[in-house]
Parts: structure tokens; sequence; C-alpha cells
């Protein structure tokens, strides 16, 4: 479901697997579409917390 909702918010997905199961049920993210009400409510799960480093601001 997440996968579906980043290709819809046009964020570039870097999906591996090793495991065929999880390949193809990774490659379903193109068989269906998330509805506007759907995106909505997954929009609001969000508190701005970030697990990792912010890629905008990322000192190189």
């Amino acid at each position: 479901m997440i996968l579906r909702w980043d290709i819809q918010q046009d964020i570039l997905l870097n999906v591996k697997s090793v495991h065929t199961d999880r390949m193809i049920i990774n490659a379903s993210v193109f068989d269906f579409e998330l509805d506007d009400e759907d995106m909505d409510r997954i929009n609001m799960l969000n508190e701005d917390l970030r697990v990792g480093p912010n890629p905008d601001q990322f000192d190189f």
C-alpha cells in the first residue's frame, strides 16, 4: 500500500528483495491506484518525524 502511495506522490523508490514472493507483491503495486480518500487518509498519518537524515540538509 505504501509503495503505491509513494508512486502516486512522485517519490522515487529503490525496492530490493531476494525473495520471489515479495518481488511479486512489490510488482503488483502497478495493478491498482489509491483513490483520493485513501491518499488523504495516508497523508493525515504524517507526524513530521524522521528516522534518518534529511536529504535536503545533508552535509557532503
